[in-house]
């Protein structure tokens, strides 16, 4: 059965940026738990951050699940990336990472790579670049197998990054690395709303390669807030047999309650 969750933000310097609680993992644990949602998705500035023995208390006592992890201070924090053309710094984004993997791991959760990814520049080719990606990858899906958990890539748009924009160059990117890669792909209906012809074709590409998907609208306001239609994503979604996370990564519109509320309403009109 697809499950719900929520995303809260330890970032205060990002506050309103396209994550739905801002307010502590106590306070967005009892939000989540209130209104009905399975998990929640946490993005942090580092895993020094989360005292990860109050997580598991706040996790056990409002009966939620830890859904994934962000990486994205990496590069927000720290600058970088790994596609760098610094193969020390790609090095420091790997180890950035895999302790983000450790963090979530203890809770079964996978580590999404999304802004670290970077960009191809004219100091680092397309080419180049690509293959720092899917190297880093398949070292950190197969650095995440110890903690059974899939290391997750998310494709961004073409504002975002220039190497990956849409599942199928995921899926490429993916099907270079060779059998048990342990890497999924991250779905991110915002990001295919700019990129996709289809999105729900995009769906059917990307198939049992799909490991999580951000469940949110055109505009990243919550699910109901903008134009794409979801009784023919919910319905593409469903028929790839997908059974795991749909995590909101929206923006606390018109408020944080208001936009986990709506949230939550979405996904049980279409999921539940």
């Amino acid at each position: 059965m697809v499950k719900s969750a929520v995303t809260v933000s330890l970032v205060e310097a990002a506050r309103g940026g396209p994550f739905i609680l801002w307010d502590g993992l106590e306070a967005g644990c009892k939000t989540a738990k209130e209104l009905g949602f399975d998990a929640i998705e946490v993005f942090s500035l580092g895993p020094e951050q989360i005292d990860s023995d109050q997580l598991e208390k706040l996790l056990n006592d409002h009966e939620l699940s830890l859904a994934a992890v962000g990486t994205g201070a990496g590069k927000v924090k720290h600058g970088l990336t790994l596609t760098s053309p610094c193969s020390e710094e790609r090095d420091k984004g790997k180890e950035f990472i895999k302790r983000i993997i450790e963090m979530g791991g203890r809770f079964g959760a996978g580590a999404i790579l999304g802004s670290m990814q970077g960009f191809w520049t004219e100091e680092v080719s397309k080419d180049e670049a690509l293959k720092y990606l899917a190297e880093a990858c398949a070292e950190l899906g197969e650095y995440a197998k110890q903690f059974n958990v899939p290391f997750i890539y998310e494709h961004l748009n073409r504002f975002e990054t220039n190497l990956c924009n849409r599942v199928e160059e995921s899926v490429d990117l993916l099907n270079s690395l060779g059998e048990n890669h342990n890497v999924v792909i991250l779905a991110d209906l915002f990001h295919m709303n700019i990129e996709e012809v289809d999105i729900c074709e995009a769906f059917r590409t990307g198939g049992d390669l799909i490991g999580h998907i951000h469940f949110v609208d055109s505009n990243r306001r919550p699910v109901g807030g903008g134009h794409i239609d979801m009784d023919s994503v919910s319905a593409a979604i469903k028929s790839i047999g997908y059974d795991r996370y749909l995590s909101a990564e929206a923006l606390p519109y018109p408020s944080e309650h208001e936009a986990a509320k709506q949230t939550i309403e979405s996904y049980n009109r279409y999921f539940g």
